[in-house]
């Protein structure tokens, strides 16, 4: 018995130090993002992390524990050693593996990896493949071989293989037994108390990396899959339903409507231009780098820029609902692949449809991807033009055509047509792994220049596109609307997931049916990318009520505020303050203006999560 509690322990010991050694990798591939952590935050984070190290251990444990018990009780003969070396293999090969896809994850959307990870690659390989191709596959791979050969060797030297029987009573056998189990359960659940468990155990610090350092990253993925697979529930209850309807309600209110109006005609044909990854950080006038899209200022001198607005989220899924149906994006879901619920959302595409318009799609890749095609059909699209529509030598890419191409297919469609149009071009060639169909414009071999050139080439494909329209009649009656679908970690690396920043988009009204008077017009008023619906429809004296989440930011009484989410938290914008809050850590991880107001910044941190609870409590009942 004390030898099979002796074996217990090593077990213990053998993947609590694997664990450890993962966490250490996590934290020195990402040791530049780790910039004034101490000595001691690091010593921290291995010593919060190990209750859910630990309670991962015991999950693995299970089986073996399962197997030595029935063996003892039932089995004539001790289980060869070799059953517990697989085993053990097959764990550390699964580990390995899961360690060097959340380098891959972290990097790309500043979140541990997660049940959406997989879900979107089971449903999208080809693309999900494509979104990490920026990473660095031989360094990532050498990663997983060093983990696993450095487990294996560790186990050889730690694990005691064998399962020795002791010779006991039965009685013996049966108290031994539950002991053992009962320390593995406790162990498992982390705690003697009825609440067992969760992921802000590993929260200790300001500096979220820190936090999600010490988290464990199986035991992670393992709960966040739990809870997407399990019946929808609303993790978001952060106050009484009848508070969180009223606080939002209440910042909805507009005292009266005296709209701008910056429009030559109450009928002109829309075309929205959905740029992929077009952050704010590649825009001069919004405060980014010059010389990556400079015919984008052009555009600015005549049209009207909305230089204060932030994208709903942080990926395509979310960003085409919001400015379709604008409606805000729902953090751990994607409403998109629903059919069901996406089906009741209102969409400018059915709105212009039963106006009169001709509605079309344009997308360079796969419509069906993450449910997109579906979405247009329902929402009464009359043409889809996407990558299976086109010729094989017109699609460059695993995302499918290049936006030249695409752009060149949009004015022969429209040019045909004999009615107003309202059309969404989706762009896609600023997208990992940011292929270009000749040379770069930026000579840099690292994937923020890749990133640069990819950008530029978008730009310059619109201003080709526009000098090309400019020839067609339908041009002077067009409003043309520019705007990112999500911000983006590059090209400057420091935008973390909670940080308002990597939100920061360009909007811009653009167009010959713009007012000469309006054109170059910068809109400072604080907004949202869900409120495109509203703001456009006030223009065309349409309906807005179905868009209960857009605000008509042409309306000087619009309060102003812009709230975003990502998969661990939300983010809350007033002109005043702007706080982020992490909901696993269930604390504020970001605060703008650390000199403001205490009551401002609670006001601010008390909508936010007013707002985080009431969309998803109306995503569920959908």
């Amino acid at each position: 018995m004390l030898r099979s509690l002796y074996s217990f322990i090593r077990f213990y010991i053998f993947w609590l130090l694997f664990f450890a050694i993962t966490r250490a990798t996590f934290e020195i591939y990402f040791h530049t993002k780790l910039h004034g952590a101490t000595f001691t935050d690091i010593v921290k984070t291995f010593l919060y992390g190990i209750r859910m190290d630990a309670s991962a251990t015991a999950y693995i444990a299970i089986l073996p524990l399962l197997v030595f018990v029935i063996n003892w009780f039932v089995g004539k003969k001790p289980i060869k050693s070799i059953w517990l070396k697989i085993y053990t293999w097959f764990c550390l090969f699964c580990i390995s593996l899961i360690a060097v896809v959340d380098l891959g994850i972290f990097a790309e959307w500043g979140a541990k990896v997660n049940f959406r990870a997989f879900d979107t690659l089971y449903n999208s390989p080809a693309e999900s493949m494509s979104s990490t191709a920026s990473s660095p596959i031989a360094l990532n791979l050498t990663i997983m071989v060093v983990l696993l050969i450095t487990g294996i060797v560790l186990a050889h030297y730690i694990l005691d293989h064998s399962f020795k029987k002791s010779v006991a009573t039965t009685k013996t056998k049966i108290i031994f037994s539950i002991f053992l189990f009962g320390i593995n359960f406790i162990i498992l659940r982390g705690t003697l108390t009825p609440m067992p468990i969760n992921q802000s155990a590993g929260y200790f610090s300001d500096n979220q990396l820190l936090d999600l350092s010490a988290q464990n990253t199986e035991w992670n993925l393992f709960n966040n899959v739990f809870e997407n697979l399990r019946k929808p529930y609303n993790p978001y209850l952060f106050m009484p339903p009848a508070q969180a309807k009223s606080i939002v309600d209440s910042a909805f209110k507009v005292k009266k409507d005296t709209t701008i109006h910056i429009l030559n005609t109450d009928k002109p044909n829309v075309v929205i231009i959905q740029m992929e990854s077009y952050t704010a950080d590649i825009i001069e006038s919004l405060g980014g780098e010059k010389g990556v899209a400079p015919n984008f200022e052009k555009f600015v001198k005549n049209g009207v820029l909305f230089n204060n607005i932030y994208s709903a989220g942080d990926r395509t899924d979310k960003g085409i609902i919001a400015i379709l149906s604008g409606y805000p994006s729902q953090a751990i879901r994607t409403i998109v692949i629903d059919t069901t619920k996406q089906r009741k959302l209102p969409s400018l595409l059915s709105e212009f449809k039963d106006t009169g318009y001709n509605t079309s799609y344009f997308y360079g890749g796969n419509s069906d991807y993450m449910n997109f095609d579906t979405y247009m059909n329902d929402h009464k699209t009359d043409k889809i033009i996407d990558e299976k529509t086109m010729q094989k030598s017109e699609v460059g890419t695993t995302w499918g055509a290049y936006d030249n191409v695409l752009f060149d297919k949009h004015i022969a469609y429209v040019s045909k047509q004999t009615k107003p149009f309202f059309s969404l071009l989706q762009t896609s060639t600023n997208h990992e792994p940011f292929l270009l169909p000749g040379a770069p414009h930026f000579k840099g071999k690292d994937v923020a220049d890749q990133f640069r050139s990819t950008a530029w080439f978008t730009d310059s494909c619109l201003n080709a596109y526009f000098e090309d329209a400019k020839k067609h009649e339908w041009y002077k009656n067009t409003l043309f609307i520019l705007v990112a679908d999500h911000g983006h970690r590059l090209p400057k690396s420091t935008s973390a997931a909670f940080d308002p920043a990597k939100y920061h988009i360009p909007l811009l009204f653009f167009g010959d049916a713009i007012k000469p008077e309006y054109r170059g017009t910068k809109i400072t008023k604080l907004g949202n990318q869900i409120d495109i619906a509203a703001t456009l429809l006030a223009q065309l004296n349409m309906p807005q009520q179905k868009f209960k989440w857009s605000r008509n930011l042409l309306n000087p009484y619009t309060p102003a505020f812009a709230f975003f989410d990502w998969d661990n938290g939300f983010g809350f914008l007033l002109p005043d303050q702007a706080v982020s809050y992490d909901s696993s850590g269930q604390r504020m991880i970001y605060v703008k203006n650390k000199t403001a107001d205490p009551a401002l910044t609670e006001k601010t941190l008390l909508t936010g999560k007013a707002f985080m609870q009431q969309i998803f409590t109306e995503y569920l009942a959908y």
